[in-house]
């Protein structure tokens, strides 16, 4: 199994359009690399740089079937990616509060 990394390897490994391509489609699909070269404009030595990349970000693993290897995503690599986002989300929602209730306040205070 890969190893999990941290939530802004996963987002710094999405960076590029050609891993979000890959990324996308083995969201809709298990895929072997060859697969995943297609229609692409890159080589199928490329797309296995990228998909070590992803790897290693923690977000796709690999088993063996036979002689290929099957890539899935890894959902413990997007879960650290989501518990990431929100525990942002919480903090920026907690800041809007904040701020609409001092909005108000003031506004009350003018009246």
């Amino acid at each position: 199994m890969a190893n999990i990394k941290t939530a802004p390897e996963g987002f710094g490994a999405l960076a590029d359009p050609t891993r979000r391509t890959i990324f996308e489609r083995l969201a809709k699909k298990p895929s072997a690399v060859g697969e995943l070269a297609r229609g692409l404009p890159v080589s199928r030595p490329a797309v296995s740089q990228h998909l070590k990349v992803l790897k290693e970000a923690g977000l796709v693993h690999e088993t063996a079937e036979g002689t290929r290897h099957i890539y899935r995503l890894d959902p413990r690599g997007i879960a650290a990616m989501r518990d990431w986002l929100d525990a942002h989300w919480t903090s920026a929602m907690e800041a809007f509060r904040e701020f609409a209730d001092r909005q108000q306040h003031d506004e009350e205070g003018r009246e």
